[in-house]
């Protein structure tokens, strides 16, 4: 491990912030310290390579309610929930929505950094290729139902003119559609726009 990953440590508690930042600091990674889960997303404008660490249960913001603001934002950080004893059925919630890992406290420091290395390394495998996946995704919400049909049958290597026999309208209807759809998904070209229609799975 490397200082070029950064460890995002949230935890209302001041104590267990510094022994976890003491921690992470004694194998080599970079750790920053978050008092809430507000100042988390007022200060982490881009998380950047790493992973999160986050008290389930923290006056104000919860853990979970912090993941899930994460998820709106499509900040795209592996998250290792921290929980009591009395609260795995919320980190099962976690895990639902998105969680990496949990783990209970109190836990041994050689457990917790075996899964923020692998937390870190399901990162590295999938950090790139989830983030595109959710911009894909934003992008083709913008678009009309029309314009998927369009779509569809572009990244299914239909031609314009199938495209338009299909949808019983006109091929310079489809070449309009078509361009709507490349301005509205920022795609370079027909090899992009196919590209994140695999990204999001479409048939």
């Amino acid at each position: 491990m490397t200082t070029d990953q950064i460890v995002h440590i949230v935890d209302d508690e001041p104590d267990v912030r510094d022994a976890l930042s003491l921690l992470m600091r004694s194998v080599g990674l970079a750790a920053r310290a978050y008092a809430s889960a507000d100042e988390f997303l007022s200060r982490c404008v881009s998380a950047g390579p790493g992973c999160m660490l986050v008290d389930v249960r923290m006056p104000g913001m919860s853990g979970l309610e912090l993941l899930e603001r994460m998820n709106q934002r499509e900040v795209v950080l592996p998250v290792i929930v921290m929980t009591g004893h009395g609260d795995v059925p919320m980190a099962v919630r976690a895990l639902k929505a998105g969680a990496f890992d949990f783990i209970e406290k109190p836990f041994n420091d050689q457990v917790l950094l075996d899964r923020i290395a692998a937390a870190i390394e399901h990162g590295r495998q999938h950090g790139d290729v989830e983030a595109e996946r959710r911009r894909a995704a934003a992008r083709y919400a913008q678009l009309t139902p029309r314009e998927r049909e369009v779509m569809a049958g572009v990244i299914a290597g239909r031609l314009n003119k199938l495209i338009a026999d299909d949808l019983d309208v006109s091929v310079r209807t489809v070449e309009i559609h078509r361009a709507h759809i490349l301005e509205k998904m920022e795609a370079k070209s027909l090899a992009e726009l196919v590209r994140m229609g695999l990204l999001l799975e479409l048939k």
